[in-house]
């Protein structure tokens, strides 16, 4: 799985995340988690538009690359944060799982009172899980 080096930066109830390998794609939010999941989000969204033109993504650089080109300002406070990318293949595949029937029965409930499939609440559990949103 591909990740992008994001800058977090803020303070109080004001953070953003900026990701320069993907001109305009930040995110924001009251707390440096909220603001590293909307990021996340943004970059799933730039991906999609991006792959819907048939473009390519921008190689990602390291954190390495962007610590030494200067992009990063620890003086001023910022860090630098991983990004995943999950991009949608658009193809389902079938797959067999074992999970316990208690687990499952709960699944089952849940994605019921949420009107979703079991696959569709497995597969948003999964990305949820990989984007690292709490």
């Amino acid at each position: 799985m591909t990740h992008y080096v994001g800058i977090l930066d803020g303070a109080d109830d004001v953070w953003g995340v900026r990701v320069p390998d993907l001109p305009g794609c930040h995110g924001g939010g009251a707390n440096p988690e909220e603001a590293i999941a909307d990021a996340t989000s943004a970059v799933r969204e730039w991906a999609e538009a991006r792959t819907a033109k048939q473009l390519s993504m921008p190689a990602p650089r390291t954190m390495t690359e962007l610590l030494r080109s200067g992009e990063i300002d620890s003086t001023a406070g910022e860090s630098a944060v991983m990004i995943p990318v999950l991009i949608d293949s658009g193809r389902p595949v079938r797959a067999n799982l074992s999970l316990d029937a208690g687990l499952l029965a709960a699944i089952d409930e849940e994605a019921s009172r949420r009107g979703l499939t079991r696959s569709a609440f497995i597969a948003s559990a999964a990305r949820e899980k990989i984007e690292g949103h709490r």
